[in-house]
């Protein structure tokens, strides 16, 4: 073991100033480096340069949230952590295993999960980049940035100072990465090959990126896990006007006062959206948080076209075969008799059972019939549709895997969301990734996305062949007890699910 934090070393000078961080068995870290500021609603500005070393051995703060974090269904098996909130929260995360500026190592931007409204870059302990940088050879950055009410509040009827509000968020990504571009040689990195990649939100937020005219420069490759999903709403625009009336009603604010709303406290504003949004969600109103198309964004490609930028940016597309275990918050004993577990089937499927027992034994042969039960279509239907569209109009590979292993829990428990993160980052230190077939995954998968940020292509001799996806044709890479390669192997299930599956709730709460 090594460490190394003195007054002069690890020292790296960035465009603002230098930073000290530290050294543990050869991977460089630097924690909470500030990369932008902004007042609130407004677009971010370059960071103010400072004299001196700026200790960076800590995390910095992560963004408000409008409900109290609290612990989340699985959480002893993700490793949950808080840490101080504040609006000032535009700092970023470095893992690197070379500090020479001729280094050039591939970079791994991270963006967190929790929709747009929560999360941060250390929520996870598994989003520690240090096994990854130093397995992949590859830099790795995470960030923090403005979520919820502070990122997406769509204030554009109130005046042409706030015309990006409903993408402020975003825009303080797209700062991070010129940050990137900027700073990151210094920490070993290639500004010229960066690769973005997140899970859940965070892997909206790259599909966002990849539409952002802004961001067109600052990537080179994609990859969203769990984040194509129904939710994002083709009317979400004139729906966050309203949300944005009210609120503003709700605090006894006009179109004359309105730059009050930048000095009301945040609990205050907190507060008042949940009573607006409780009233609109009533009147079906939808009050989901997501950057709201304006001159920096066009829109979701599903709605307004792929951007130049998406049709020509090497991607992986992923998810996980249980995503909606989080939601659902039922888990089956695999010990029942088969004749209940049919019985269960027959039950939540209805009509459609028959079908859905035929269909998952072509897709999953060799799984238990209690897996059915979690089978999601809310993210792996909209994903299908995303890499069918995609792959007709792109000039660049799509890669499109599945995780569909079974962890040692509860008797055997198919990947629930966010379970892929210990095995991306191979970070298997929760109890239930502590066993023989994650820690293969975790080599697997973290392999495969290094290769991915290396060249491109995801192949390695980790794993079989990998096939880019092809019209009519996706080549699913699914990462379980034995990696295998399937062609279109779940379609037809999906298609029963949307049809046959019971409704999921997965708004939010107040």
């Amino acid at each position: 073991m090594s460490f190394l934090c003195t007054f002069d070393a690890p020292v790296v000078k960035t465009k603002a100033g230098k930073l000290r961080g530290f050294e543990m068995d050869g991977i460089y870290q630097f924690r909470g480096v500030p990369y932008a500021e902004a007042e609130r609603f407004l677009p971010p500005t370059p960071v103010t340069p400072w004299e001196g070393i700026r200790d960076v051995s800590m995390y910095g703060p992560v963004c408000l949230t409008l409900n109290r974090p609290g612990l989340k269904p699985y959480g002893m098996d993700f490793g949950m952590r808080y840490w101080p909130q504040s609006e000032n929260c535009q700092v970023l995360n470095v893992w690197t295993p070379s500090l020479d500026e001729t280094a050039k190592k591939p970079v791994m931007f991270w963006i967190h999960g929790g929709g747009f409204s929560d999360g941060s870059s250390l929520e996870l302990v598994s989003y520690d980049g240090e096994n990854l940088s130093r397995g992949g050879d590859v830099v790795v950055v995470s960030i923090n940035h403005r979520l919820n009410i502070l990122g997406y509040f769509n204030l554009s009827e109130f005046g042409e100072k706030y015309a990006l509000s409903g993408t402020a968020g975003m825009d303080d990504i797209v700062m991070a990465l010129r940050w990137v571009r900027d700073n990151i040689a210094r920490f070993g990195g290639d500004p010229d090959n960066v690769t973005i990649f997140g899970q859940s939100g965070g892997g909206m937020k790259v599909d966002t990126l990849m539409q952002m005219p802004a961001a067109a420069g600052l990537f080179h490759k994609a990859i969203i896990e769990s984040g194509i999903t129904d939710l994002i709403k083709k009317d979400a625009a004139e729906d966050s006007k309203k949300v944005a009336r009210a609120v503003v009603e709700e605090l006894r604010l006009s179109k004359d006062t309105i730059d009050e709303i930048q000095r009301v406290p945040y609990e205050t504003l907190a507060a008042a959206w949940k009573r607006a949004a409780a009233k609109l969600s009533a009147e079906g109103v939808s009050v989901d948080w997501s950057p709201i198309p304006n001159a920096e964004y066009p829109g979701d490609p599903m709605f307004v076209g792929f951007s130049e930028k998406a049709k020509t940016t090497p991607l992986i597309v992923g998810g996980v075969v249980a995503e909606q275990l989080l939601w659902r918050g039922k888990i089956y004993d695999p010990a029942d008799p088969e004749e209940t577990k049919l019985q269960r089937v027959r039950a939540f499927y209805g009509e459609g059972a028959e079908l859905m027992l035929e269909e998952f034994k072509k897709a999953y042969p060799d799984k238990d019939v209690n897996d059915l039960m979690y089978v999601d279509s809310r993210f792996r239907k909209p994903a299908i549709e995303y890499i069918a569209a995609r792959v007709q109009v792109a000039k660049a590979p799509t890669y499109s895997w599945m995780l569909t292993y079974d962890f040692p829990i509860y008797g055997g428990l198919p990947a629930w969301h966010g379970s892929n993160h210990a095995l991306v980052f191979n970070q298997c230190i929760a109890p239930v990734f502590h066993e023989p077939g994650s820690q293969r995954l975790a080599v697997q998968m973290s392999q495969s996305y290094a290769a991915f940020a290396h060249t491109g292509n995801p192949n390695n001799p980790q794993i079989p062949a990998w096939h880019p996806c092809e019209p009519g044709r996706e080549a699913v890479m699914c990462f379980d007890s034995v990696c295998e390669e399937k062609v279109n192997y779940d379609h037809a299930l999906m298609s029963a699910h949307v049809q046959y599956a019971p409704p999921l709730n997965l708004r939010p709460k107040f």
